[in-house]
């Protein structure tokens, strides 16, 4: 027997989850600058009050997914990260990472795209590129040497993410391992 706070807690998530799919839905189409809580709730068909018990406006529910996409990211970057110092698995961690990114691509297309949230994004960027300085660090005490870690942080980073954009844009075309293999010669390259 199904107890009332698993009722209650089953339908919060299916809620929270209807205004997601339909905030991402619309940011597929236009910008959250264009997009009012109204058009989120109707095409989720929520009424008004129950959106506002959950949410404060569409950038409250927009900022809510982005903070909850870079926490389950986090998990596969720390994972790809021990992976890569430690010469271990990195294919396989990357595979899991883009299985992920693949299996919300719809999420993923819009955060990283056109539409997506540009702070978002400037975030996201500023966190990988940290995550993989500390990676390529050295301990080195050279400030140029530094200034070149950061450098290969940032064309790491950049040029992954406008891989994965590529991959997202064209459906996927590239085969998970193939793409997996790809970016880890690329770093690999990048950091011999």
């Amino acid at each position: 027997m199904i107890k009332n706070n698993e009722k209650i807690n089953r339908s919060v998530r299916r809620t929270q989850r209807d205004l997601r799919n339909s905030l991402i839905e619309l940011m597929k189409k236009k910008s959250i600058l264009r997009i009012t809580a109204k058009e989120i709730y109707e095409a989720a068909d929520i009424g008004r009050t129950t959106f506002y018990a959950h949410y404060k406006d569409q950038y409250d529910l927009l900022e809510k997914i982005e903070t909850e996409t870079i926490k389950q990211l986090e998990g596969f970057l720390h994972k790809n990260a021990t992976a890569i110092l430690n010469n271990k698995d990195i294919i396989e961690n990357t595979i899991v990472s883009l299985n992920y990114i693949a299996d919300n691509c719809g999420l993923f297309q819009v955060l990283l795209g056109e539409n997506g949230n540009i702070i978002f994004q400037k975030n996201f960027f500023i966190h990988l590129i940290e995550r993989s300085q500390k990676v390529l660090h050295n301990k080195s005490e050279n400030p140029e040497e530094l200034y070149i870690n950061e450098g290969y942080s940032v064309y790491i980073v950049n040029g992954t993410i406008g891989l994965i954009q590529y991959w997202l844009k064209n459906n996927m075309h590239i085969p998970i391992p193939t793409l997996a293999k790809m970016i880890v010669k690329i770093i690999e390259k990048i950091r011999s």
